[in-house]
């Protein structure tokens, strides 16, 4: 076959794949200077008619639909005994080549895939009649390099309702519906083959490798652990072997992932610990991570699209346009990374300072009790306040002062020295916010040691306010230069000569 295609308009330059419905070339369009892909279908090897009219029927329904996730109909031709269909090449990698490489997709980006997925259906599935791809699977489904999914490949699709039956079994194993090895495809069935895409790309396995029970995939013992709830339900109603059970439609299903969850209650305040820190540090390590790891798949890829641009060719400018757009997208991720890092140092900060508002509030509480003629906390009890609230101390010192803030500088090892400073100011602000907790809760641990010491000798002598140090006298002196308030100083402590003095004038003044 020759490189040069419908009079050198068209000019493959590699391989992007190869199916049972035909072989996928990766081109040029050299008319209007853009990166195309080419499916190639050979009439002269069809197996059967039903081949030849898959290809004419793939042509016929790509070129009516419009959807910004799915490849767009640019020409169809035939040469040499062969059928071509052209359109415009979504860059990006599948998700058969992420699992080649060993790579799963974390929850946050499986929730993408299907909200693409939902997307994709829903206008799918509304047309008149609808339109069934049947074979939805990590090889038809593209990664661009913005993090969103596209659906390509409908050499299966079924545009076509047919009421008496008669419908060809077309899919791939593991991702089919139990229908469609009946010759039936529904709407259910592409919702049946996203959930065991999504499944497989959770778990790095294939669908038909998974635990099972009965015919149906064991959806909670294969995501032990992966995955949320609320997503194992949701992926268990998807691949529900019965297509009269199983959802048509996966967006309400979203509707209901994304809704609040109201049995979730807030735990009870207590002191404050160090698994916040240590949860902090989890948390920014794991997101963190999987975000790095997407920039630096993405620069990977941009390095070798440029390679191939720098070798020349027809095809250069497509491989620099290539190159540009996963640069885009890796500086997007390492944003995210960024964002991500920072709100973490705030969310951290914010508790902080909350529970040391409230262990403060607390302390203050117990401690002017006495005020209010109720009977001081018992000794004992008050030192074991203040016990928790040096381990709180200690806690907040370690996870604030120390983890968080070293978490945050070895973020910043792995971004360029300008966007570094962002996470050392992060760092900086998480360890100023550990200390304005410190000095909160340490007033309030002084305040109950007062009152700890200041008890036994409240209980010997009887009189718990002279204890808690309330003054012994108050005078209030008239004077022609205004009012003076004079405090008598406790524990016997006595004023100075000259005030004895002002005190008996003071008093002769009065008499008179």
């Amino acid at each position: 076959m020759t490189d040069a295609l419908r009079d050198g308009r068209y000019v493959i330059v590699g391989s992007l794949g190869e199916g049972t419905q035909g072989h996928t070339f990766d081109g040029v369009d050299k008319r209007e200077g853009r990166a195309v892909a080419i499916k190639r279908f050979d009439v002269r090897t069809a197996k059967t008619w039903k081949d030849a009219e898959l290809a004419e029927r793939e042509t016929r329904v790509l070129q009516s639909l419009s959807h910004p996730k799915l490849p767009k109909y640019r020409d169809h031709f035939e040469q040499d005994g062969a059928l071509y269909l052209v359109m415009d090449k979504i860059e990006g990698e599948s998700l058969a080549m992420l699992q080649k490489r060993g790579a799963v997709l974390s929850e946050e980006d499986v929730v993408r895939l299907l909200r693409d997925a939902a997307d994709v259906l829903d206008y799918l599935h509304r047309r008149a009649p609808a339109v069934i791809h049947r074979d939805l699977k990590p090889g038809n489904v593209i990664r661009r390099p913005d993090g969103s999914f596209a659906f390509v490949d409908f050499g299966a699709v079924r545009d076509k309702l047919r009421p008496g039956g008669g419908s060809t079994v077309v899919g791939t194993f593991g991702y089919m519906a139990p229908e469609q090895f009946q010759g039936r495809a529904l709407p259910a069935s592409d919702v049946y083959s996203i959930g065991a895409t999504a499944l497989s790309m959770l778990t790095g396995r294939q669908p038909e490798d998974l635990p099972h029970k009965g015919l149906a995939i064991d959806v909670r013992a294969a995501l032990r652990g992966r995955a949320s709830g609320r997503l194992v339900d949701m992926l268990v109603a998807m691949v529900d072997p019965d297509p009269d059970r199983r959802p048509a439609r996966i967006e309400p299903m979203l509707a209901k992932l994304r809704a609040p969850d109201a049995r979730r209650r807030p735990s009870a305040p207590g002191p404050a610990r160090v698994t916040d820190a240590r949860d902090f540090g989890e948390n920014l390590g794991a997101r963190f991570a999987q975000f790095v790891r997407h920039a630096e798949e993405y620069e990977e890829r941009a390095r070798d699209y440029e390679r191939r641009a720098e070798s020349g060719g027809p095809g250069a400018r497509g491989w620099m346009r290539g190159a540009e757009g996963w640069r885009k997208g890796a500086r997007k991720w390492r944003a995210a990374a960024e964002r991500h890092a920072l709100e973490l140092a705030r969310e951290a900060d914010r508790k902080a300072r909350r529970r040391a508002r409230k262990e403060a509030r607390r302390a203050d509480r117990t401690f002017r009790r006495p005020a209010h003629g109720r009977r001081r906390l018992p000794w004992p009890i008050a030192l074991m306040f203040v016990l928790g609230l040096t381990a709180a101390i200690v806690a907040v010192a370690l996870g604030m002062n120390v983890i968080a803030p070293a978490a945050l500088r070895l973020v910043s090892l792995f971004f360029p020295p300008r966007e570094a400073k962002t996470f050392t100011a992060a760092s900086e602000a998480v360890r100023q916010a550990g200390e304005a907790a410190i000095d909160r809760m340490d007033g309030a641990r002084r305040r109950l040691l007062r009152g700890a010491i200041a008890n036994p000798r409240s209980d010997e002598n009887g009189d718990p306010h002279e204890a808690a140090g309330a003054p012994e006298r108050v005078r209030v002196e008239g004077a022609a230069g205004g009012t003076k308030v004079r405090v008598a100083l406790r524990d016997g402590a006595e004023g100075s000569p000259a005030d004895d003095e002002d005190d008996a004038a003071n008093a002769g003044e009065a008499r008179r």
